[in-house]
């Protein structure tokens, strides 16, 4: 939280400084209402929205995650090749490329995150998951899993980008590009940050 009030701050002076905030309350006068126009608005308009918005993504990057992870790409498919590839990086913030990759490719959906670490690890080409916990803990441990590794995987579960859909709907109430971006960017920064202070943490101390 000390993160993000520190982000908040910086948007505040910097960004936003020539603009005041204004806060109106109009109370209209009470009507009873109606339940046709209740369900047309809440299940028609804002729930088929939303929906319409999530299952066109979420086909795209399905379609994006089962070629990456079929296709054969130098002894190995382009997936592993990408988790590969990002995991310089994400050693630096005390994760894997594994990890990394997953949090990507989770963008349409985030509790899809463990199925693509499992998927990866055991080398399979579509989703997979487990009902026996004791299973999936060995598998991340002799993947490398420590205790910090655990906790800025938490970490970035819950600091990271909002999912495609989430985006979107902030996107269509808002019709402004940069606070849709903001709503990506300050997010990520916060987690990436508090995991780079744990992984400093549990390296020199």
């Amino acid at each position: 939280f000390l993160v993000t009030w520190i982000i908040n701050g910086f948007l505040s002076k910097f960004l936003y400084k020539r603009k005041t905030s204004v806060f109106a309350l109009e109370l209209p006068g009470y009507r009873l209402p109606k339940l046709s126009k209740v369900l047309s608005r809440s299940l028609i308009d804002r729930t088929w929205q939303v929906l319409k918005r999530a299952v066109t993504v979420s086909l795209i990057a399905g379609a994006i995650l089962y070629l990456c992870a079929n296709i054969p790409f130098q002894n190995t498919t382009l997936l592993w090749a990408m988790a590969d590839f990002l995991n310089p990086f994400a050693q630096i913030f005390g994760i894997n490329g594994v990890i990394l990759c997953a949090l990507i490719f989770a963008f349409p959906a985030n509790e899809i995150i463990m199925p693509i670490i499992l998927m990866l690890y055991m080398s399979n080409s579509s989703l997979i998951e487990f009902d026996n916990i004791i299973q999936i803990k060995e598998i991340l441990t002799m993947n490398g899993w420590t205790f910090l590794t655990a906790l800025n995987t938490l970490i970035l579960t819950m600091f990271h980008w909002p999912c495609s859909s989430t985006l979107l709907t902030i996107y269509h109430e808002t019709k402004s590009k940069f606070v849709t971006f903001l709503s990506f960017i300050v997010p990520t920064l916060a987690g990436l940050i508090l995991c780079l202070i744990t992984t400093i943490l549990f390296t020199y101390l």
